[in-house]
């Protein structure tokens, strides 16, 4: 594990460190579980007073979750090994989000996915530079997940439907437009800022150094506001439609990603319209990953994006015609199977 993250305490902070830098710091299960056993230790302990997430190397905080295994063993028809990394999984993005300790996160590079889950759900979460965030689920079969259907469907107008069915990434700005960030520190400034908070535990010097930052996705809004209405047919209509790069990149990115997957996060999206809190969401969100290996596009997408590379799925349904009645069983209730959380969430 020690090859994967770094845990201590340091000062007043407990410090969480992601360590495989060369594998853009995914997020395996023991890597998860780890993160969750720390939260619990340090939640009873006085002498830690906040909690420190970030990474090593440039290129990533975290890229996504670690689904080699996850494909391996569905392949091989084993789909319990799924179920429990996604169900353990949320509910540690559940902890994150409900600790009652400040947690910082500092996102460098890209956060994709589980390092969504990880560092866009605690109370202080940094942006810099080279921070780029997406939802990039529907291209592998999946639906946005860990928490990130709330963010999506809380995010202005139409932006949580663009960005969940595109999978474009946000600059460190537009993540704090979109809701998926506070602050924007230079990175320059964050070993510093690291040094003070796990010497003093003041979180002051966060503000005091943050930068307000362009973001250029607000540029689109009126823009997605209207193409991004509907149903997945209709608004492949409307892009097809539309003049301009923009409708252009858009309508590509649909027509590359899963039909299933894209209907199911738009009916996701309309249930969490009103929704505030994040349990709500994984629960949904669970809905649809238990069942992503069965009976979903989920190891299709894994192979054609992953394993064989040829960016040529098969998927199950065609963009125009994804029947109400598959959207709604992905994401039936389970009954007994349903997602719970324990009593100890923070």
């Amino acid at each position: 594990m020690s090859d994967q993250i770094r845990i201590r305490r340091d000062g007043v902070a407990g410090r969480i460190t992601l360590t495989r830098p060369k594998a853009l710091n995914a997020l395996s299960y023991d890597m998860a579980m780890a993160i969750d056993a720390a939260l619990i230790d340090w939640a009873a302990d006085d002498a830690v007073q906040l909690v420190i997430l970030d990474a090593e190397g440039e290129k990533a905080f975290c890229a996504g979750g670690d689904i080699q295994q996850l494909y391996d063993t569905g392949r091989a028809g084993d789909y319990d090994y799924g179920r429990n990394f996604w169900r353990d999984e949320y509910r540690l993005n559940a902890r994150l989000a409900g600790y009652a300790k400040p947690i910082v996160s500092f996102m460098q590079g890209f956060v994709m996915g589980g390092g969504v889950g990880i560092g866009c759900h605690v109370k202080h979460r940094i942006v810099g530079e080279s921070t780029r965030i997406a939802m990039p689920e529907c291209g592998i079969g999946l639906v946005p997940d860990v928490g990130g259907s709330l963010l999506l469907a809380q995010a202005p107008g139409r932006m949580g439907a663009y960005l969940g069915l595109t999978a474009a990434r946000m600059t460190g700005g537009d993540a704090i437009a979109m809701g998926f960030a506070d602050l924007f520190v230079p990175e320059a400034l964050w070993p510093g800022l690291i040094a003070e908070l796990s010497r003093d535990g003041d979180l002051g010097p966060l503000v005091a150094k943050a930068q307000v930052v362009e973001a250029p996705l607000k540029a689109h809004q009126v823009e997605v506001d209207g193409l991004f209405a509907g149903t997945l047919s209709e608004i492949e209509a409307r892009l097809a439609a539309a003049d301009g790069a923009f409708a252009e990149g858009a309508l590509k990115s649909i027509r590359r990603n899963s039909p299933l997957a894209m209907a199911v996060t738009l009916d996701m999206l309309a249930q969490l319209a009103d929704i505030t809190d994040i349990r709500d969401a994984l629960k949904l969100e669970y809905r649809f990953t238990s069942r992503a290996m069965e009976q979903a596009d989920f190891l299709e997408g894994i192979r054609a994006q992953i394993i064989d590379k040829d960016r040529n799925p098969q998927w199950k349904h065609k963009l125009a015609d994804v029947p109400d009645g598959d959207v709604a069983q992905m994401i039936a209730p389970l009954g007994e199977a349903e997602l719970t959380f324990g009593e100890d969430a923070t």
